[in-house]
């Protein structure tokens, strides 16, 4: 991987190009080549499309023009941060799709109507994972007081990343889903529950995790991330 220094006429670039992946992390801007999937048609890539199809068919044939009119309003009211760092304003059909796709991808219902509180839904600072590697699962540990973890319909959901040398300090994917907090009105979720990882955690490795919350009004966070060394 290279660090790349832009001079005149472009001052950023991310996604990839001409076979090269641009990207930003903390130490600067870093273009790496791309190497394609074995298998273009993974189960995971699947499922993928196929949560964006059902939210293209919900938008086109289930909403109605009141309900659309509402999502262009959170979009209007409701800014998010681009790769760029960048505040910018997306179409009601992206937030919509931003705040569905990922429901549906985590067995979720759709939500139809858009929320009426213009902001997104908050992160919590305090996530942290102990991933061991005897029983091949990951703890996670939250602040189950936060008002999503004691609502119906609301969740944490959750994405592993593979484990990584313990030297690697930034890791940017590929993600698989974990699983997700289900947020309970009666008997809501408790920090330090357990979920399987689809990989095997050997000790001395490095573990990532990136979570985030969604409301049962539809409001979905952005990513926010933690990682831990596996330990024996």
């Amino acid at each position: 991987m290279a660090l790349v220094k832009f001079g005149g006429g472009v001052v950023q670039m991310a996604g990839k190009i001409a076979g090269n992946v641009f990207a930003r992390n903390r130490y600067g801007n870093v273009v790496r080549g791309w190497t394609p999937p074995l298998n273009p048609m993974s189960t995971l890539q699947g499922e993928i499309r196929a949560t964006a199809g059902m939210v293209q068919e919900l938008w086109n044939q289930t909403l109605t023009p009141v309900q659309r009119s509402g999502w262009a309003q959170y979009a209007d009211n409701v800014p998010v941060t681009n790769r760029f760092g960048e505040v910018m304003n997306l179409s009601g059909f992206n937030q919509f799709a931003r705040s569905n796709a990922a429901r549906l991808y985590h067995g979720l219902d759709a939500v139809l109507d858009a929320p009426s509180i213009f902001s997104l839904a908050g992160t919590d600072p305090t996530l942290a994972i102990g991933p061991d590697p005897a029983t091949n699962e990951i703890m996670i540990e939250f602040d189950d007081d936060l008002d999503w973890a004691s609502e119906d319909g609301a969740a944490m959901l959750l994405y592993e990343g593979a484990p990584q040398n313990p030297g690697v300090n930034f890791f940017a994917g590929p993600w698989k889903r974990l699983g997700r907090l289900a947020g309970d009105s009666e008997n809501p979720p408790s920090t330090g529950l357990p979920f399987p990882s689809s990989y095997e955690l050997t000790a001395g490795q490095r573990q990532w995790l990136r979570a985030r919350i969604v409301r049962a009004d539809g409001r979905l966070s952005g990513f926010f991330r933690t990682d831990s060394l596996i330990e024996s």
